[in-house]
């Protein structure tokens, strides 16, 4: 039980109704969850309006409400706090309920359009490996040290943050390291927490269904580096144009990591093979199992944020060899006649240009690369074409098929993909609505020693049809066929 004129420390509050001296017990922004001696924090959302369940959250025993506006109804016993922003609110409601738990913990945070899991979750496995206990926030799953929570969004609400950084700091954990996307940044999910520091990946075409504009989806993530205090360090890709971008503002140490670029972290690539890439960084040869160029950025980035946080260089060093990859990242299997399934989250066009021009490095041309590649419903259409010309160019077959469909038509999906294919590609391209016949035909076309590279889904075991989500998992589904073709 706590006080709610305690958590409403640094909350910015424009008005008063009623005592906040009141014991309360917990936070809650859905009406459907109030209980008893509860605060109503009244969220104006993308498809509701929490302002419009005052009544019924009070109704279920609600004691006080946060809201932007007052409600024409005041109802006597009942506290109403009325704030400029409500997801402001709850950040520093969420925090102070929690006790501040990420002043406890040296919280790093990744953001950018690719790479944030990998390194978020490499960088757990790596400080574990350090001998530390660690927690991760990422899109993948949460973890407390060893032990292992569902994730349902990359960036997730204020109040589970604080909640799971809680457990860490009661379990004893040091660090942590969180993925943080522009809808969390642009929501005020991370607006209470106290940063170590943070890492840009790089910035491309993804999620204007939601910002309305490529710079303002790049302003949003400039904010997190805005943000951070003089005490953490902000270090970024100086290869990506918007690199410097992110440093304009911020107070924090300023460092820069690169493979093209003079930087304070600077890697070359000696060799790059399906087996692993051999790195020269900053004049030291590395070699470590992971694979591809946008892998050699991401592992920079990691060598970083160690050294930073006060891991000695070689040790550093010495650990990123040691890691493995990261689930649904360019995972792939060997099957009995060398057909080679590779399986990668690739969503959005720059990463699936990463991972296929990542594939042409390592092959020798002999074998032909099939990709098998789907757009999700609901989310950003003006990708679609994009990415059916990336794979359909550089691929010997593209397959397009359904990812998750979510609401929308998934015929109507492949048919905006198709309207990207060059006339010269045509006749490379096949379109299979059903996604596991889709993975099936690759594997019918493959050869011995071909490609195959099933992207967009990566670490998911689900697909979303109408609103329903049914058992899909791209690793598992090609293992099996391959065997059941004995290829």
């Amino acid at each position: 039980m706590k006080n709610l004129k305690d958590i409403l420390y640094k909350v910015g509050i424009e008005a008063v109704q009623g005592t906040t001296d009141v014991t309360i017990s917990k936070i809650e922004f859905d009406s459907r969850k109030i209980e008893l001696n509860d605060v109503f924090v009244a969220i104006r959302g993308t498809l509701s309006d929490g302002h419009d369940y005052i009544e019924k959250a009070v109704n279920l025993g609600a004691i006080a409400v946060i809201c932007e506006e007052f409600p024409n109804t005041i109802i006597d016993g009942i506290t109403y706090v009325k704030v400029k922003d409500s997801n402001v609110a709850l950040a520093f409601l969420a925090a102070n309920y929690y006790g501040n738990p990420s002043e406890s913990l040296k919280l790093v945070g990744v953001t950018g359009t690719n790479g944030k899991t990998t390194i978020a979750s490499l960088l757990y496995q790596l400080f574990k490996k350090a001998g530390y206990k660690v927690g991760l926030l990422s899109t993948v799953k949460i973890m407390v040290d060893e032990q292992e929570f569902k994730a349902t969004h990359t960036t997730p609400d204020s109040l589970t943050i604080n909640k799971y950084l809680d457990v860490m700091v009661l379990d004893g954990c040091e660090f942590c390291f969180m993925e943080v996307s522009s809808h969390g940044i642009h929501q005020k999910r991370t607006e209470a927490l106290h940063f170590a520091g943070g890492v840009f990946t790089n910035l491309s075409h993804d999620h204007l269904d939601y910002h309305n504009t490529f710079a303002e989806y790049r302003d949003v993530k400039k904010l997190f580096f805005d943000n951070l205090p003089k005490s953490a360090f902000a270090i970024t890709n100086i290869d990506d144009k918007n690199g410097a971008i992110m440093l304009q503002n911020t107070k924090a140490k300023k460092l820069t990591y690169a493979l093209k670029s003079y930087a304070d972290y600077k890697a070359q690539i000696l060799e790059n093979q399906l087996s692993g890439l051999l790195l020269k960084v900053n004049d030291n040869e590395v070699w470590v199992k992971l694979i591809g160029s946008f892998n050699a950025y991401n592992l920079l980035a990691i060598y970083g944020v160690a050294v930073e946080l006060g891991i000695e260089r070689v040790e550093a060093l010495r650990l990123l060899s040691e890691l493995e990859s990261v689930s649904g990242r360019f995972q792939f299997i060997v099957s009995n006649s060398k057909i080679t399934a590779i399986v990668d989250y690739a969503h959005t066009p720059d990463a699936l240009e990463n991972v296929l021009k990542t594939i042409e490095d390592i092959r020798t041309k002999n074998e032909q690369l099939i990709t098998v590649v789907g757009c999700g419903g609901d989310r950003d259409k003006t990708k679609r074409p994009i990415m059916a010309n990336i794979a359909s160019s550089i691929s010997d077959k593209a397959i397009f098929t359904s990812d998750n469909p979510r609401t929308e038509n998934p015929e109507t999906i492949i048919e905006e993909m198709e309207k990207g294919v060059e006339p010269q590609n045509f006749k490379k391209t096949l379109s299979i609505l059903d996604r596991k016949q889709a993975i099936k035909t690759a594997c019918q076309l493959a050869n011995p020693n071909d490609i195959i590279l099933i992207a967009g889904k990566g670490h998911e075991t689900y697909q979303e049809i109408k609103g329903v989500r049914y058992d899909f998992d791209d690793l598992k589904i090609v293992t099996e066929l391959l065997q059941q073709l004995n290829k």
